[in-house]
């Protein structure tokens, strides 16, 4: 397989034997050249040369649907569902039939494909009532209903708990034992890989470089993927010893769509991290929100610096000097179409003209500056999500007295996760306060100096980070909570 995107050469000579009945890793540093594959495979879009077997037999497709006839299906990182929709609605969506299907034959098809796969899934549940683990079973019962022989799934396990991790995972198991599907799993999680896959191939600059049979080391596997060992990760961050205060969240409710957190305060001082735990949907966005005025409490003061904020918009937060980082890069922090240049103007400019080389050269200075593989003129979604990633670090005011992020490194391999943080520290270093958001408990005990911990609406602080473990945290996001609860 051969693909390019103007000088980039994203996939260089690929060229693969996956047989049935076997869960294997894709992996590689952003960039690698994995989700162009496993597009092309999926018909998300086409290659410039190469061919496509299918039981020995050539095939021939330009769209997703004919690769879900021929038996290929991809879950994407984000399932591509129907907010709109019912659970029951979004199954025979697709289908032969369409929303026309029987709803008693629906019904039994989706109660039967669930049960077997361990899922719970209510037909009559609104899809916006759901987790993104649901979403996500919800979407390979879907898939598996249509026929699908190979199943490509995208980081499947970004955001979602480790019951409904063990729930996927023991789902995949069963679905290549017993019915001989070839399961692909791209994932920058090593662990999840170790745990699940029956072998690895590993891409590099958009070329093969590795094919492994598991089990194998996460020593082994970090050398194919970057053709070095990496250093270990700074596991010591200097607690803030300033007393200014960047944010304060004054005895806030905060009403959301599945739980409502009450009568929190919170207190972010200059050049502290605060890092926000919890399984989706507990309430840690919605908090995030708060911070920046994307949500707004019915009781209680937001407070930036010395500006209460209360009920103002994100361009007055912006303004005081808070910034905001969203997990869904293309669905809130970029702009689909836009190049990098015309990212740089619109989060630049101060008035109704815009001076174009200026403009030119600030998005060049900044590519070089921020180690962004990609051209001026780049169109934003044609970048890997480590580069958008640091296309919005890019974008982020130079000094802001507050950072509230979702997720930093959502899908980052772990170069481009370090590199992140290397940026926020030196941020910490000028004073700027950070809160942020991560289902990875290592990233939060590592780089956190205060957590706070939320489980269905109720909350705790864990005072110093580094003095809680990976297993003390993750019975707090559990709902463990002891007499520390809120």
């Amino acid at each position: 397989m051969h693909k390019r995107f103007g000088a980039v050469h994203a996939n260089n000579d690929i060229s693969l034997t996956l047989p049935s009945g076997r869960i294997v890793g894709v992996l590689g540093e952003n960039g690698a050249g994995k989700s162009t594959l496993m597009k092309i495979l999926a018909g998300y879009q086409p290659a410039d040369s190469g061919e496509i077997w299918l039981d020995n037999q050539p095939v021939h497709y330009a769209n997703p649907q004919t690769a879900i006839q021929l038996g290929i299906g991809m879950l994407q990182q984000d399932p591509l569902d129907v907010g709109a929709f019912t659970v029951l609605e979004n199954f025979t969506y697709g289908q032969p039939g369409g929303l026309g299907m029987g709803s008693r034959k629906a019904r039994a098809q989706l109660a039967q494909i669930s049960q077997r796969l361990g899922f719970q899934l209510d037909p009559d549940t609104p899809i916006s009532q759901l987790s993104i683990g649901q979403r996500q079973q919800l979407e390979i019962v879907r898939l598996l209903a249509l026929g699908i022989r190979a199943l490509i799934l995208d980081e499947p396990t970004t955001g979602i708990s480790a019951e409904q991790k063990n729930i996927l995972f023991n789902a995949l198991r069963e679905l290549a034992t017993h019915d001989s599907l070839t399961v692909l799993l791209v994932s920058h999680k090593l662990e999840d890989v170790i745990a699940l896959c029956d072998e690895v191939v590993v891409l590099r600059a958009g070329k093969l470089v590795g094919n492994l049979l598991m089990p194998a080391t996460t020593t082994q596997l970090v050398q194919l993927m970057f053709g070095q060992e990496l250093a270990p990760p700074q596991t010591s961050v200097p607690t803030s010893t300033r007393t200014r205060s960047a944010l304060l969240l004054d005895n806030v409710t905060l009403p959301g769509k599945r739980v409502t957190i009450e009568h929190l305060t919170l207190r972010a001082l200059s050049g502290e991290i605060i890092g926000l735990a919890g399984l989706e949907g507990s309430g840690q966005e919605l908090v995030l929100r708060a911070c920046v005025g994307l949500a707004w409490p019915t009781t209680g003061r937001v407070v930036i610096g010395d500006h209460n904020l209360t009920a103002h918009p994100y361009q007055a937060f912006l303004h005081a000097g808070a910034a905001f980082g969203a997990a869904g890069r293309l669905e809130e922090g970029l702009v689909a179409g836009l190049s990098i240049t015309e990212h740089m103007a619109l989060a630049h400019a101060t008035g109704a003209l815009i001076d174009w080389p200026r403009v030119r050269q600030h998005t060049a200075e900044q590519i070089k500056l921020y180690n962004v593989l990609g051209q001026p003129d780049s169109a934003i979604e044609t970048l890997s999500g480590g580069n958008q990633q640091r296309v919005l670090m890019a974008l982020m005011p130079e000094e802001p007295i507050l950072m509230a992020l979702e997720q930093p490194t959502r899908g980052l391999d772990v170069t481009s996760s370090r590199w992140i943080w290397q940026q926020l520290l030196e941020r910490r270093q000028t004073g700027t306060a950070i809160i942020f958001s991560s289902p990875d408990l290592d990233e939060l005990v590592t780089y956190s100096d205060r957590i706070v911990v939320f489980y269905a609406g109720r909350f705790i602080e864990i005072a110093d980070a580094r003095q809680t473990t990976i297993d003390e945290l993750g019975r707090y996001i559990g709902g463990q909570f002891d007499a520390r609860l809120a």
